[in-house]
């Protein structure tokens, strides 16, 4: 046989597998929704939303009582925070992970998230030591970045109702976490019952994620597309390559750099990005905070005895109202900017950062008000402080010209690291000195400051970026 002949052989294999797939995912677009479909998808897209922000936010909710149980040590947070570059690799083989669903579809993908991120909680449940409970952490972090829930609300709501739809369903999905302060509540008689506050979520992700494999359908949009790419022709598909090579050339991350440093207003957004990112110390270790700052107010001492009798007490009490201030704050986020500009956003919500964080610390520390107001103020903390990140990179995505303009969120991340490695640095250096109990005096000391800069840079040196020709932006128009 020639090898003209094999080639032949292997293109008609090629294109009876295309015409197959093809068929296949025109069969399925025509398949009836059925009345009331969308409403019903809106559902477990929620429910499966409320999983992820479930899984991303209950390490933090039971940070100390995890790594109390898992580390004898003063510096046991600390250990903890420390042992999390384990996940690093997990993280950096999600980047060729995530693309795969742009091939075999989103809800192959929604499915075997959910129900990864599921699986790992209950193995936390079931973990006999800390190597078993950082398997479980390491799978949660390859999964919850993924975010295939929110594509999926991209592409099956109605253009003119996306942002309500996303936003009712994001606020839907922080209130779930409320589930998690009352099974702390209902499970923790004692400290080291932190893992039957993993079993309900897990089991509760499990189910969803199965609905969701039966129930589901593909959405509409990956379907047309997948049509549209398996139609062309072998021309077509050339010309197409070659449209996307020259497209990712006009940027990259070398690229957006330079050029957000050589113009004013990109240059001033990402310095505020990397200044804001040193206050994330305060966001690792809100938990340990509050916990520590209890255990020394009420008991005058921070040792792991009084640390547990906190934890299943103020710190129980306190947590319940975290998820209403985290979603309020963020809520808020999006009506001010849509309203009143992303600059004027981004000023209200980093004043209010500094201010929530202030009155969670002092408040904690001090014993001044109730475990309830403090666990509110620490969710509003926590919310604005993510909020306000989420209005600068917002303000850097619109700022920059299109061929530049993904690119440049991605420099602005780089950027980011330099906040965030400074914040890391100090505290874990302090804290494996002086024990976790100085977390809070370091967030205090880095987040205040960093935030009071950031603002005073904010109203001096930014412009405001809403209702912006995305089209026409060409970054220098600051200059």
């Amino acid at each position: 046989m020639t090898k003209k002949t094999i080639t032949a052989e292997r293109a008609a294999k090629l294109q009876q597998k295309k015409e197959k797939e093809l068929a296949y995912w025109k069969k399925q677009y025509d398949r009836p929704k059925g009345k009331g479909y969308f409403w019903y998808l809106v559902l477990i897209i929620a429910l499966i939303y409320a999983v992820d922000e479930i899984a991303s936010q209950i390490g933090n909710l039971m940070q100390t009582e995890i790594a109390n149980d898992l580390f004898n040590s003063p510096s046991a947070v600390t250990i903890l925070n420390l042992l999390q570059v384990i996940a690093i690799p997990f993280q950096v083989i999600g980047i060729f992970y995530r693309p795969l669903a742009d091939r075999f579809g989103r809800k192959t993908f929604l499915v075997i998230n959910t129900l990864g991120m599921s699986l790992a909680l209950f193995i936390i449940f079931l973990t006999p030591n800390a190597m078993v409970y950082f398997f479980g952490a390491c799978l949660i972090m390859f999964f919850i970045p993924h975010d295939m829930h929110v594509v999926y609300i991209m592409e099956v709501a109605p253009k003119k109702s996306r942002a309500i739809t996303y936003s009712v369903v994001k606020f839907f999905a922080n209130m779930a976490v409320m589930l998690i302060p009352l099974l702390r509540q209902w499970l923790m008689e004692t400290a080291g019952q932190w893992r039957k506050v993993y079993f309900i979520p897990a089991v509760v992700g499990i189910i969803v994620s199965l609905i969701a494999l039966l129930c589901s359908r593909e959405t509409d949009a990956f379907i047309e597309s997948r049509i549209r790419y398996l139609s062309m022709t072998e021309e077509e598909l050339e010309a197409e390559k070659q449209k996307k090579t020259a497209q990712d050339a006009q940027g990259g991350l070398v690229a957006a750099l330079k050029f957000g440093f050589s113009h004013k207003q990109l240059r001033w957004v990402f310095i505020c990005f990397a200044l804001a990112g040193i206050g994330v110390i305060g966001v690792m270790n809100y938990q340990a905070i509050l916990t520590h700052s209890y255990a020394i107010s009420i008991h005058g001492s921070n040792t792991k005895e009084f640390l547990d009798l906190v934890s299943t007490n103020e710190v129980n009490r306190a947590i319940v109202l975290y998820p209403i201030g985290m979603a309020l704050s963020q809520v808020i986020m999006g009506f001010i900017s849509d309203k009143f500009g992303r600059k004027t956003a981004a000023i209200t919500v980093a004043s209010n950062c500094i201010v929530s964080f202030l009155v969670f610390f002092l408040g904690a520390r001090g014993n001044y008000l109730n475990p309830e107001i403090i666990g509110f103020f620490c969710g509003t903390f926590v919310g604005s402080y993510y909020s306000t990140n989420d209005v600068l990179i917002m303000m850097a995505s619109e700022s920059a010209p299109t061929n530049l303009r993904s690119s440049a969120t991605a420099a602005q991340t780089v950027v980011g690291f330099a906040g965030y490695g400074v914040a890391y640095l100090l505290n874990m250096a302090l804290a494996f000195i002086y024990g976790d109990g100085i977390m809070g005096t370091v967030a205090l000391c880095l987040l205040v400051p960093s935030f009071v800069i950031t603002l005073i840079a904010l109203i001096r040196k930014t412009h405001d970026t809403k209702g912006l020709d995305l089209d026409t932006v060409t970054g220098t128009e600051w200059d």
